[in-house]
């Protein structure tokens, strides 16, 4: 499905994004993993998750969706053997989080996803769960793979990148290792599994090394607890994102105490923007009226760049696109780990920038986009996505602010992330179409 979007007035309005696809996929592993009842609300019904679900399902739980919109997981205290492959679809976070986790049965999984998971490096979490005990059969250490589980060990994991995926599957396998499994990061990333290791009453804490503290499980069994899903802030950078290009009022749902990772650089960035509610308020409301530069968004990045980026990696394109509109160069690094996600973002997005008039080049670790300030982004461009769904919410957002409509060559991966983007978007006032 291509898509087209283009100018048409202010934005305006308040609405709700989707549930947090992080916590979805979470809610619905540990629910599995866990003895008695998890009842979620607010869970993310899209593609990626619905997959997670269906893989729960597999590794022996009870899951079901009322006609209230709660989700229901009947656990049964762990992973028993599936009965044929574990189809992740494109999602990452999903195929890695579920192979910690059945890393630490005694059981064989064959694990597969769609063509562009198949080629997203799965050796970050084979090497932590190799040396806790587990075995693997596959390829080039990709999907499909064969995980062969059962009797491992706690260990003291010094990952060599900061990745929320990565730590998780560890503490996901650690549940049910022996004695105590730490994970050392070079910076931290998103905690999500922490917090809810300890809602579904996992033995964890912290402990100090090297003057920081680190997350620590031991083996634990998990009981079911309701869940809320909040909304997701990387959904809602979107929205906000739109109403920053555009210099019109603009209002994003933000169902949770975490503000959007990219509200953290274009906050700073407006030199006449306004934020309220940001302070655990359930409710993220944006109002800009005033360009802002290009100075002050690069200082913004500077300053959050090592602490937030494991966090907001999946902010980046968004940010990308946002700069196009900024004044002068702003330049984005620290960011490798966007060449191998969905897709290779820097290069998709440096080419979909060019394509519009933007200038823009590739780092190694990230990119440069050459400003020239609002109502300066030509547009007028057909971007390729290699169904990469935040490629395409980003160019749709900057065709929303470009002087010709941008379409999008593929759309339909955007329901992994976000159902229903496209009518959300019209909600507040935005024209998006198909084509």
């Amino acid at each position: 499905m291509r898509l087209k979007a283009r100018f048409a007035g202010p934005l305006q309005g308040r609405a709700r994004p989707p549930g947090d696809k992080s916590i979805s996929h979470r809610a619905l592993i540990m629910g599995a993993l866990a003895e008695g009842e998890t009842r979620i609300e607010s869970l993310l019904e899209g593609d990626d998750v619905r997959h997670t679900a269906e893989a729960a399902r597999l590794f022996g739980a009870k899951v079901e969706r009322r006609d209230d919109g709660i989700w229901v997981v009947n656990g049964v205290g762990g992973f028993n053997q599936p009965t044929e492959t574990v189809d992740c679809g494109n999602s990452g976070t999903g195929a890695r989080l579920l192979i910690g986790a059945a890393a630490s049965y005694k059981l064989s999984a064959r694990f597969d996803g769609d063509q562009s998971l198949r080629k997203r490096p799965m050796n970050r979490v084979i090497a932590p769960l190799s040396q806790m005990g587990a075995r693997f059969d596959g390829k080039q250490n990709c999907l499909p793979l064969i995980v062969h589980g059962g009797a491992l060990k706690g260990i003291t994991y010094r990952s060599p990148i900061s990745s929320a995926q990565v730590k998780s599957a560890v503490l996901l396998a650690g549940l049910n290792a022996e004695g105590a499994t730490t994970v050392i990061e070079p910076e931290r990333s998103r905690d999500h599994t922490e917090r809810m290791l300890k809602v579904f009453g996992a033995d964890f804490d912290y402990v100090e090394i090297d003057g920081a503290l680190h997350p620590r499980v031991r083996r634990s069994k998990l009981t079911g607890v309701p869940i809320y899903v909040p909304g997701d802030p990387s959904s809602a950078a979107f929205p906000v994102a739109a109403a920053f290009d555009r210099r019109e009022i603009g209002s994003a749902g933000g169902g949770r105490a975490r503000e959007p990772a990219a509200a953290w650089v274009l906050r700073d960035a407006a030199r006449d923007g306004r934020q309220h509610h940001l302070r655990g308020a359930p409710r993220s409301d944006w109002r800009t009226n005033r360009q802002f530069g290009c100075e002050s968004f690069e200082a913004a990045w500077r300053d959050t760049a090592a602490r937030r980026a494991p966090a907001m990696i999946d902010e980046f394109p968004i940010l990308a696109a946002v700069a196009a509109f900024a004044d002068g160069e702003t330049r984005i690094t620290g960011a490798a780990e966007l060449r191998v996600k969905e897709s290779d973002r820097i290069t998709l997005m440096v080419d979909g920038l060019r394509a519009c008039g933007v200038d823009a080049e590739e780092l190694p670790d990230g990119l440069v986009v050459n400003g020239r300030g609002p109502k300066s982004v030509r547009g007028g461009a057909e971007i390729r996505t290699v169904g990469d769904h935040r490629i395409a919410m980003s160019f749709l957002v900057l065709g929303l602010g470009s002087k010709e409509p941008v379409t999008v060559d593929n759309a339909d991966m955007i329901a992994t992330s976000f159902p229903g983007f496209s009518a959300f978007m019209q909600s507040l006032g935005a024209d998006i179409a198909k084509l």
